[in-house]
């Protein structure tokens, strides 16, 4: 009874926003160490220093994950976040020896735990999740917009043009030569990275008409399935929004029924 006493008293004390704090501060603290481990000059000069502070980072992640699996218990591994934080955590524990030196680079992941520790990019991380679903009928149709669209590129503007010159064919064949380039192509023009300049304006000169395919093509792509998907994912954060209000508003309910039913108990108890 007294060790599960202190268990919750342990897991009150993890769950204290001063404690949180300090762990997102030791985050932000490593992130920045980790980032100067990439240079070459400060290491020459700070490296013993630096690497002991990023060991002694470590060490405190390890020790508040394992006093969470001593004060949750198995309790620990219901909630997704804790499983995540594990993970990171046990990423970086791995020795980077020769052969596994990328773990080293992946010891960044450990900025990630931000995410955990702040309700608000909590929300929209688990918005995303909850969009994923949804965002796959998205991209389903925008694949068969693509496809389609690469199919004709490559019709209208991948085969044999007499009326360009050597520039331009070498160009034509290199963004609409196959179906492959094409969609490479038109993946471009959909970020508009370019898309006037460098690839249509080019096309137009030679099939003036070029805009008809072009123009509808950005329409659809860019201005109408792009903002499909932002609305999913906004849709999504608001419902995950709504979801931790209404958990917030029963525990603060249940909370004032086990006050109500105490007092009505004391009540009941007096002559």
């Amino acid at each position: 009874m007294a060790v599960q006493t202190f268990r919750n008293r342990m897991a009150d004390f993890l769950d204290r926003p001063e404690v949180r704090n300090f762990i997102i501060g030791v985050i932000i603290f490593n992130a920045i160490i980790l980032g100067l481990e990439t240079s070459e000059p400060i290491m020459e000069r700070y490296g013993p220093l630096i690497l002991a502070l990023d060991r002694l980072c470590l060490g405190i992640f390890v020790a508040e994950i394992a006093l969470k699996l001593f004060a949750l218990g198995p309790r620990f591994f219901r909630n997704g976040w804790n499983i995540f934080d594990f993970i990171i955590v046990g990423i970086a524990l791995v020795p980077s020896g020769q052969g596994l030196a990328v773990l080293r680079a992946l010891r960044i992941l450990r900025v990630l735990r931000v995410v955990s520790g702040v309700p608000s990019l909590r929300r929209v991380v688990e918005g995303l999740l909850t969009a994923l679903p949804g965002m796959g009928s998205v991209f389903l149709l925008m694949s068969i917009i693509f496809y389609i669209g690469a199919v004709m590129a490559t019709k209208l503007f991948g085969g044999a043009c007499p009326a360009c010159n050597a520039e331009q064919a070498a160009n034509f064949d290199a963004w609409f030569g196959t179906i492959g380039r094409s969609l490479y192509s038109l993946f471009q023009i959909m970020t508009l990275e370019s898309w006037s300049m460098g690839i249509v304006r080019p096309v137009q000169d030679v099939y003036p008409y070029a805009w008809m395919f072009f123009v509808p093509f950005i329409m659809v792509t860019t201005f109408a399935v792009v903002n499909l998907i932002v609305g999913l994912v906004v849709n999504s954060m608001q419902d995950a929004h709504s979801e931790e209000s209404n958990a917030a508003t029963d525990k603060y309910r249940d909370e004032v029924l086990v006050r109500l039913e105490a007092i009505e108990k004391k009540l009941n108890e007096r002559p």
